[in-house]
């Protein structure tokens, strides 16, 4: 993914207005942001626990989504799977992210919603670069490329889900 500054990301969510979009807590660190390492951008709000947001690029363009998600309460053994990278994570690591919908549909209250890892570090876990705490990744016959490949198609999934 290529380095994205604080008017980049502001500018390309699809779910919430210029105002919200305008008020949201963007991460000070931009510039030390493994980038390259990166399929898509994604954080949770310091000063908001039950909110997160992720940017990808989606058919050329920019496209954000504000999620929430409430804090998992499941019990010490369970592990649950993200939706996205297929990461499995025990006790909370992975939530139910739900975004409004843009638009009309989003302003009648109607929301989709998908699991994923809760610190949206689906593209460091593929790479081995961030190792799950007590979680795992099944070993794959698919190369690290198809890997991403798969990721980016549930992301694409999800957003399309956002927008329609």
């Amino acid at each position: 993914m290529r380095a994205l500054d604080e008017r980049d990301i502001r500018a390309s969510f699809i779910n919430c207005s210029k105002g919200e979009a305008k008020r949201l807590t963007v991460p000070r660190d931009l510039d030390e942001r493994p980038w390259d390492d990166l399929d898509f951008f994604g954080w949770r709000d310091p000063g908001a626990p039950d909110r997160s947001y992720l940017v990808a690029e989606q058919d050329g363009r920019l496209a954000g989504v504000a999620l929430r998600f409430q804090q998992a309460r499941s019990g010490f053994l369970q592990r649950s799977m993200c939706g996205l990278c297929l990461t499995t994570h025990p006790r909370g690591g992975v939530s139910l992210m739900t975004a409004r919908k843009a638009g009309a549909a989003g302003r009648e209250g109607n929301s989709v919603g998908l699991y994923m890892c809760t610190d949206l570090a689906c593209p460091l876990y593929l790479r081995g670069r961030k190792v799950p705490e007590g979680g795992g990744r099944f070993e794959e016959s698919l190369t690290l490329e198809e890997q991403i490949a798969r990721t980016l198609g549930n992301l694409s999934a999800f957003v399309a889900k956002v927008t329609g």
